[in-house]
């Protein structure tokens, strides 16, 4: 008896726990419609696959206990959801099934074992199998090799036209290839049909793009590439699927019809398949043969070891793909095992999906901290009820920044969607807005640096917060040490990363500043340190006492203060003092210095943490000669643009570098029409012909050292 069958009269003459069992059927099909209308009408899910996957393996195990409570359009007899109004509706000739799931290694034998006893098989069957693209099923009509009409899956019967679309779609052929030798191909010719099924998809890559675009503009993040796909798809103008990343491969060929309509053959019919066409592997590679688009790892393997070997092989592939997948599918491959086979309410008795652990899951977020990066960058990491997503325990999740926390409305005791892939760091993907109560609490950004206790500044323009205790962070200490002694800043010779952790582990240092303090007998001690390397480092680092303005500067590691900006500042002001006092106006008045570079110089020096190591160093004898200050637009190249190519043998390209940007000129490693000189020494290659091509003034070494010598002052 069906549920709508059921009299109310007799509820009170049933078990109790019939009466339960009823009420959760009835609860889970509810339930599970719901989901289905979010998933595949409006791109929307609420929940995560895996739990998903869950509520239906319940309800069908109910609906099996007790078989007089389900029904007919129960989720475990229908497929998706019903086609949305806004789109016209296409009946499918061959409905459009979904396929049974996998899990484990015992479902994908006990699959095989099925179909081994149905078909009294003694020896091992051939499976085809194929990645399960995370995308959007589609049917596509193609009448004398012209495609004519392309239609969503729908509810497995009735789908919705996406033909123009569809058309948009760069992959799929708008003419197949006809002048394959093939039976087929002849029917084609005389006006006959062919409909094939397949996956429109939208790549990592595109995906990222679209989401970036999106992020500019404000506006809503699509949750993850299947969303996005689905959402470009069901666009009513279609010049927007159009600017949509959209992908395609074929995965089936549903039917073959005669120029007089007569059928042919169809999946799942009684009718028995073509001579011509009595496999799933050369049927898609007859597609490929046409012009289709199929996927590349597409493999045929025997029953057993053949079919886990191929999962585990795809699984470690999964993260390096092109694209997202969410399993395998395994098919017998013979055509006509397949009939034999049959279907059940739902989906093929001949194939299944072996899905891999959920790499989403739903859960709550209980805290959010704020972590501290080598560079200075808090990020918000998510504290979550613990849950198993991508086959791992998972109790935190990045946050990214407060830009993305506000954009995705999160907030603390919200349920979120978590996304792991692979060894990517856990995220945040999205609020299940559905399930927020009234006890959320915003997330704020901290004032203080939670490690040093210095401010915390979002310059306006980036995304990123930043720690301003770069010297004295303990978070940023080993970057800003390394940074501090590298060759272009200081030039510690010896000083490499390993000798620096090895100070900062034994508690010899806990700034730059300290290391000046250094002396031999302090390294002496230390494990696999040498008393000569011992000297060499303790001279290296009093050597460099002595150093230009410029060098200093930069290797304070000042944010976006690169070698030429820190050349530029120190040229403009001279000394350090009236660069500290300098307001962001005033700053933003030097060539190549914005006002995000501004902003930072400004908040650096009036971080008294910082002001603190400065002196300090000032004091154990980092110093540098003053010299007048030139405004760099009153120098002699000011507003020229110089690339330098090939050998010099009178001086360093570096030291040419150096000569150039002295007299104002910016100095590109591109040429492009903005140049104004390229400097050729000996072997150059590419550069010195577009210079030429472009009719750029070149010279060459001798020429150079002249063209300076005519600026050196009288």
């Amino acid at each position: 008896m069906a549920v709508c069958e059921l009299s109310p009269r007799l509820m009170p003459y049933m078990p109790k726990y019939k009466i339960a069992a009823k009420k959760r059927i009835e609860a889970l099909q509810k339930e599970i419609g719901a989901h289905n209308y979010r998933y595949h009408v409006i791109n929307a899910p609420s929940i995560s696959d895996s739990e998903y996957d869950a509520l239906f393996h319940q309800l069908k195990q109910l609906e099996a206990q007790y078989p007089e409570f389900s029904s007919p359009d129960s989720p475990t007899h229908t497929v998706g959801a019903a086609a949305a109004r806004r789109f016209n509706r296409v009946t499918h000739r061959v409905a459009m099934l979904s396929l049974d799931n996998a899990f484990s290694q015992e479902d994908l034998q006990n699959f095989e074992k099925r179909i081994a006893e149905r078909l009294k098989a003694e020896e091992n069957l051939v499976f085809h199998c194929e990645p399960k693209l995370d995308g959007l099923a589609i049917s596509l009509i193609y009448q004398g090799g012209v495609l004519t009409k392309a239609a969503t899956r729908g509810d497995g019967v009735v789908g919705e036209d996406v033909t123009d679309n569809i058309r948009t779609i760069k992959d799929i052929p708008k003419n197949l290839n006809l002048s394959v030798p093939h039976p087929l191909s002849d029917i084609l010719k005389k006006g006959g049909l062919l409909e094939v099924r397949g996956e429109v998809f939208m790549p990592k890559a595109g995906f990222k793009v679209l989401n970036d675009a999106i992020r500019r503009e404000g506006g809503k993040l699509f949750v993850n590439p299947r969303n996005a796909a689905a959402g470009s798809l069901r666009q009513l103008d279609s010049a927007i699927t159009a600017a949509r990343p959209l992908a395609f491969f074929a995965y089936s060929l549903a039917r073959v019809e005669d120029p007089a309509s007569n059928l042919l053959w169809a999946e799942g019919s009684e009718q028995e398949p073509l001579p011509e066409l009595s496999s799933q592997s050369s049927n898609l590679q007859l597609l490929g043969d046409f012009g289709l688009p199929i996927a590349p790892l597409n493999r045929v393997v025997l029953a057993g070891a053949g079919c886990w070997d191929y999962f585990e092989k795809i699984a470690n592939q999964r993260a390096e793909l092109p694209y997202e997948i969410d399993g395998v599918v395994y098919k017998i491959d013979n055509l006509m095992l397949q009939k034999n086979l049959g279907f059940v309410s739902r989906a093929p008795r001949w194939a299944i999906a072996h899905k891999f652990p959920a790499e989403e899951a739903t859960t709550r977020i209980l805290d959010v901290e704020f972590q501290v990066g080598r560079t200075g960058t808090l990020t918000p990491v998510a504290r979550l009820e613990p849950v198993f997503v991508g086959g791992a325990r998972v109790s935190n999740a990045t946050l990214h920044n407060m830009d993305e926390i506000q954009r995705k409305d999160i907030h603390i005791y919200d349920t979120v969607l978590v996304r792991r892939a692979g060894d990517v760091i856990p995220e945040v993907i999205s609020v299940v807005l559905t399930e927020r109560s009234g006890n959320v609490k915003p997330i704020i950004l901290p004032k203080l640096c939670p490690i040093c206790q210095s401010d915390v500044v979002q310059v306006e323009g980036e995304a990123a917060a930043r720690c301003m205790g770069h010297l004295i962070c303990k978070a940023q200490r080993l970057e800003a040490i390394r940074h501090f002694v590298s060759r272009k800043a200081m030039n510690i010779d010896g000083l490499g990363e390993k000798i620096i952790e090895l100070f900062l582990e034994h508690g010899l240092i806990h700034h730059v500043a300290d290391l000046y303090r250094l002396k031999v007998e302090d390294l002496r001690s230390l494990p696999r340190l040498a008393d000569k390397s011992a000297h060499n480092i303790i001279s290296a680092i009093q050597g460099s006492k002595r150093c230009s303005l410029a060098k200093f500067l930069y290797a304070l590691g000042i944010r976006e203060v690169g070698e030429t900006t820190a050349k530029l500042l120190a040229k403009h002001y001279g000394a350090l003092e009236p660069l500290m006092n300098a307001k962001v106006e005033e700053l933003q008045t030097i060539r190549d210095v914005g006002p995000v570079v501004a902003a930072h110089l400004e908040v650096f020096f009036h971080t008294k943490e910082q002001l603190h190591i400065i002196r300090d160093l000032q004091k154990l004898g980092v110093e540098w000669p003053e010299t007048p200050a030139q405004s760099a637009s009153k120098l002699p190249l000011a507003g020229k643009t110089f690339v330098l190519t090939g050998g010099l043998s009178q001086m360093t390209r570096e030291q040419a570098k150096e000569k150039l940007e002295g007299l104002g000129a910016k100095v590109s490693d591109s040429v492009s029409k903005k140049t104004h000189y390229v400097i050729a020494g000996s072997n150059a290659g590419s550069k010195l012909q577009k210079a030429e091509a472009l009719g750029i003034e070149t010279l060459n070494e001798n020429n150079f050292i002249d063209f300076l010598k005519a600026l050196e002052p009288s």
